[in-house]
């Protein structure tokens, strides 16, 4: 592995995990940021002529943690703030964390999920701090402008300084309060993953260590079911760079083991008897998951579900993913009079022109099917999409 293919490699693994040492040792989001910056381009600086370490994270780590002493000895508040970084010395205390959890970006996900956040700023904010998106791509995920979301970044880094919310995974009383935000970073933090398989990975991780810390809270486990339904499929979505639809999929290829234990998991969800949207969601994703072939899918019972989940959490994104289980039930007609209706609450959202395309093509009307795939291609922000999408307009 050359040196830029292992920085890559360290960006992508130890980003996060840098980040939220930094804030926890100086208290300050914004110097964490810059300095974790600082020691990925001096790695690239060093490590051509050194050599790669033999634990880039823990170099990383240093690296940064020396940059924010230097910084703040320069600052103007050098004595309170060298009392903060007591715990940059090199003995670890031997007290215990006051929130047992031996994990710091457990710790950053609990402290950007305060409940004194707004949910759209509790996202941006992990997902920039602990899985390093730009605010490029994290605007995109939330279908906002650059700007809006630099702006909704840099208040909620305010609002957390100026409101002094502590840095720790809170007791057990006030978890619950947290859960809809942290679920939120988990599930936007997996889907970043379709791209960048490591996201999915820590996303599951973190499920995993939430789903155990908070074992009466259902929708944890219906959450880390979900994410295990749809990665057990990671391998067939695409075949030398192409997409493959989910009919087309080879399902014996997909993660069996993955599947079982959604399906485990999922139940124990549902014991509780608490039903909510992430379980709902890994209920419908647990009916394409255990289908053994894509004709045996219960299309029904999708919608069905989707239709529960539309009621618990009213989004146009569910309503356009139950058209899609509609057609398949009570045909394409049926589903494109429901896509329709949401024209004006998706403007930019490249499925919605390319699920109109696939049920005008089904309707055997090619060229309004046409017009449509092309207007997904113009939005779709992948090439492995806009090649699917091609090929789509290439078969008309």
């Amino acid at each position: 592995m050359g040196v830029r293919e292992a920085l890559d490699d360290a960006f992508r693994s130890e980003w996060g995990r840098v980040v939220a040492t930094l804030i926890r040792v100086t208290g300050d989001w914004d110097l964490a940021e810059e300095c974790a910056s600082d020691a990925f381009a001096s790695a690239l600086a060093t490590w051509p002529r050194d050599g790669v370490p033999r634990r880039p994270g823990a170099w990383l780590t240093t690296t940064a943690r020396n940059r924010a002493l230097d910084r703040i000895r320069r600052g103007a508040a050098e004595t309170n703030r060298l009392r903060r970084l007591a715990p940059i010395a090199p003995a670890e205390p031997e007290t215990a964390e006051p929130d047992a959890v031996p994990d710091d970006r457990l710790r950053l996900m609990f402290t950007c999920c305060h409940p004194a956040l707004p949910l759209e700023a509790q996202v941006a904010l992990t997902l920039r701090t602990l899985a390093g998106l730009t605010t490029v791509e994290i605007a995109q995920a939330f279908l906002v402008p650059e700007a809006t979301m630099a702006q909704r970044l840099v208040r909620a880094k305010r609002k957390i300084r100026n409101a002094r919310i502590p840095y720790r995974v809170p007791p057990a009383e006030l978890l619950p309060e947290r859960t809809t935000g942290v679920l939120g970073v988990l599930y936007l933090l997996f889907n970043r993953g379709y791209s960048r398989a490591e996201l999915s990975t820590e996303a599951i991780r973190l499920a995993r260590v939430l789903a155990e810390l908070m074992p009466a809270e259902p929708e944890t486990k219906g959450l880390l079911a979900l994410m295990l339904f749809h990665e057990s499929r990671r391998a067939t979505r695409t075949y030398a760079g192409e997409l493959v639809t989910l009919a087309d999929q080879d399902r014996a290829r997909w993660d069996r083991a993955m599947i079982d234990e959604g399906v485990a998991v999922l139940d124990a969800a549902f014991d509780r008897a608490r039903p909510g949207p992430y379980q709902l969601q890994a209920a419908i994703a647990g009916c394409h998951a255990t289908a053994e072939r894509s004709a045996d899918t219960d299309w029904q019972r999708i919608a069905d579900l989707y239709g529960l989940v539309a009621r618990l959490n009213p989004s146009p994104v569910v309503e356009l993913n139950r058209a899609v289980a509609v057609a398949e039930v009570d045909g394409p007609a049926a589903g494109l009079a429901l896509v329709d209706q949401l024209r004006d609450d998706l403007v930019g959202y490249h499925l919605l022109p390319a699920t109109r395309a696939d049920l005008l093509r089904r309707m055997n009307r090619p060229d309004e099917a046409k017009a449509a795939y092309e207007e997904a291609l113009e939005l779709a922000p992948t090439d492995v999409e806009r090649r699917f999408l091609t090929r789509r307009i290439n078969d008309l």
